[in-house]
């Protein structure tokens, strides 16, 4: 068994369709242990983050099951996986996409948000801190209070087309099942709940002393530790 190297963007869709096909020619077999993260990254010439994104993506669609702490192993696909199933998590906008957008675009929006902001503005956002916070103190996490978050940042920058981009981020991963997948097994963990609350009540304290730089830079640094999250396992 030898994969191909892979190119272009989508990597994780390639690695997947390699992957997949081992287990449907019998390479690997029910019960079978896939080869480790770091043995896929150098066959396929790769970073951990697609090969994760082909995991999840095989285990999202029944193909196998992840266990924490000890690796992938190939399972018989439930009956309720279906082809077109398969194509909408693959063709849809990948959860790198989104993040690689996030971390591009949201430490801009918060600059803005920050030169921007009314009274209004950061009121609001200081309601949506108090309810996350306990959200936080009661172990849940919300993704809409977060959405709202990021949203009302958004409209704090006046900017018709940041709020329409914000805006369509957020509908690609209201829509991105493997994001949610990702999601629920890692920024909804105990230990990740008060980092993300935290990360988000410092980007509020400086939107409201309207310190653009400071605003950019936490926004960066959220986005940058959300991506780590997002591949941790």
């Amino acid at each position: 068994m030898a994969f191909n190297r892979v190119s272009s963007n989508k990597l994780y869709i390639q690695i997947y369709e390699q992957i997949l096909h081992e287990i449907e020619i019998g390479t690997f077999k029910v019960g079978d242990k896939l080869p480790s993260e770091k043995f896929l990254c150098e066959q396929f010439g790769v970073s951990r983050a697609p090969v994760r994104q082909a995991i999840s993506a095989l285990e999202l669609n029944g193909f196998v099951l992840s266990k924490q702490g000890e690796g992938a192993y190939v399972q018989k696909p439930k009956l309720t996986t279906t082809e077109d199933d398969s194509s909408n998590v693959l063709n849809s906008i990948s959860p790198e996409e989104i993040i690689e957008s996030r971390m591009e675009i949201e430490p801009i929006i918060s600059r803005y948000a920050a030169q921007r902001a009314t009274n209004a503005d950061i009121e609001h956002l200081n309601k949506i801190i108090t309810k996350m916070e306990e959200e936080t103190i009661s172990g849940i996490y919300n993704p809409l209070t977060d959405d709202e978050f990021h949203q009302t940042i958004a409209k704090s920058t006046k900017n018709e087309l940041l709020i329409k981009f914000m805006n369509d981020i957020s509908e690609a991963m209201e829509h991105q099942k493997m994001w949610k997948f990702l999601r629920d097994r890692t920024v909804t963990r105990s230990d990740y709940r008060q980092i993300n609350f935290e990360e988000h009540k410092q980007i509020i304290k400086a939107i409201e002393v309207h310190n653009e730089l400071e605003a950019y830079e936490l926004m960066k640094m959220h986005m940058n530790n959300l991506f780590e999250r997002y591949w941790k396992k």
